[in-house]
């Protein structure tokens, strides 16, 4: 039990480091200024996914035409708590090129398999601002998509998965749509919050899990005394038996 309460400390621990090193790389690139989802910098590598973290939470800008034909849902995501899905909108730019944007957050409580009607991307041109995100892959565990087909619900946001279904280059990442011109609506999909700079409760639970630690063995201490005890008692008593029976 210590051991692994020791384990699950560090493992808070590190969670905590990472998280640091996530709000500075959000602080950092949130004040870089805006620039066109082409023109992200110098090193960017359109062609490679490990490419866009360097690009990660950078105000980004896009100019185009939604697919609305093309969209898909990514099921179990949660709104202040009430269940639903995102939709992601492929954007198709001037230059052919297509950019998947994250339009936000739709109720779904297992009834939709696609983007229903009323929720579709508006037709013709628009201009969207938002923040780049890593595309999300599958780890070792967790629901997996069909390799074949074409898909309109996903277990997670797959830029990989969507390029396979469109006949275009998909840039490596996608936007969380921000904001919109023609504006969002209230019939649009809820338009996901930026992250919050904070550092989250790993910090508590590390202290949690080691205070554990401290307790557990300090338990254990306190029952090895008594189990000593005890068993010098029960010499005690066998010794002063035996005294007795001579």
């Amino acid at each position: 039990m210590m051991v692994t309460m020791v384990f699950l400390g560090f493992w808070q621990l590190d969670r905590l480091h990472e998280r640091r090193e996530a709000n500075d790389a959000f602080v950092a690139r949130a004040q870089e200024p805006i620039a066109d989802v082409r023109e992200l910098g110098p090193e960017a590598d359109y062609r490679s996914f490990d490419s866009a973290k360097v690009f990660e939470f950078r105000n980004a800008t896009a100019t185009g035409e939604y697919l609305s034909d093309q969209e898909v849902i990514v099921r179990s995501r949660t709104y202040d708590t009430s269940p639903g899905s995102w939709v992601l909108t492929p954007l198709l730019l001037d230059d052919g090129t297509v950019v998947i944007v994250n339009r936000g957050w739709i109720p779904n409580s297992g009834q939709l398999n696609e983007v229903p009607e009323e929720k579709r991307a508006p037709i013709g041109p628009v201009r969207v601002d938002g923040l780049v995100r890593m595309t999300e892959q599958r780890s070792s565990i967790g629901p997996k998509d069909p390799d074949k087909g074409v898909l309109t619900s996903l277990a997670r946001a797959d830029v990989g998965r969507i390029a396979q279904q469109l006949d275009a280059e998909v840039l490596p990442f996608y936007l969380q749509l921000l904001e919109q011109d023609p504006p969002i609506t209230d019939n649009d999909p809820i338009a996901l919050d930026p992250p919050t700079v904070d550092e989250g409760p790993h910090l508590s639970y590390s202290i949690q899990w080691f205070t554990f630690t401290t307790l557990t063995a300090i338990v254990y201490v306190l029952i090895l005394r008594k189990k000593r005890n005890d068993l010098e008692k029960e010499a005690d008593l066998a010794a002063l038996e035996l005294d007795q029976d001579g």
